[in-house]
């Protein structure tokens, strides 16, 4: 149970509550011990069976209340981001005190699991900021994942570490431009990384010539870390 705990947090799996309509990630910052997390959005707690990947035992709970109006104008504004950019996106905010600083962290992933093709890919990022006028660092790290199991078995993975000034004022002008850089972030790796592109073309080539083509255009590639 404690590796499929693990895996669920570090692949930030998605969970449907019974009740609501959104989907909430399983993460480290909603994880509020004894099985339980947080829906941060719908202001519920939950118990989350980690085999079955299925919740229980919806409870209301409340945040801090000092956040909340930061955390739901940064979930607003992310939520329209998500719904223009990811098919299948998924994202969880949290508004939390950590050492003492008021911080804003945000959650994405997107997945297409594609077995008929022979091919998953999963798409992860995480934000982070703190409540600190009038500019403070927006720190992400970006995530993507590819596995490619037609004659062969080829996983690649590759991440981005990613620093930029975030202007701090009231709270619907910050988030609008806190989902501008991530989405400028984004966008540019997406477009950079060859992992993502071949997520992107779906990677399920029509013919034989193909197929060979793209495995060894796999194979070429060892696992990289993008550091700049």
């Amino acid at each position: 149970a404690k590796a499929f705990a693990q895996y669920n947090l570090e692949q930030l799996t998605p969970v449907k509550i019974e009740g609501y309509d959104d989907q909430v990630l399983i993460t480290e910052h909603g994880d509020l011990g004894n099985g339980r997390f947080l829906d941060p959005k719908n202001q519920v707690s939950f118990k989350f069976d980690h085999v079955r990947k299925e919740s229980s035992d919806v409870q209301p709970t409340t945040g801090e209340t000092a956040i909340e109006p930061w955390r739901s104008a940064c979930d607003n504004a992310l939520r329209a981001y998500i719904k223009n950019h990811y098919p299948c996106g998924i994202c969880t905010i949290y508004g939390k005190t950590i050492n003492g600083q008021q911080t804003i962290i945000a959650c994405i992933e997107n997945h297409q699991f594609q077995p008929s093709n022979f091919w998953n890919g999963r798409w992860r990022s995480e934000w982070k900021f703190t409540i600190n006028p009038p500019s403070v660092q927006l720190t992400g790290v970006l995530k993507i994942q590819v596995h490619y199991y037609e004659d062969g078995n080829v996983q690649l993975m590759s991440h981005k570490d990613i620093q930029e000034s975030l202007q701090i004022s009231n709270e619907t002008q910050t988030a609008k431009e806190f989902v501008k850089l991530i989405e400028a972030a984004e966008c540019d790796y997406q477009v950079c990384s060859p992992q993502c592109r071949l997520l992107k073309n779906n990677m399920s080539p029509s013919s034989t010539a193909q197929r060979n083509n793209h495995i060894h255009y796999y194979e070429e590639i060892s696992p990289v870390t993008d550091d700049n």
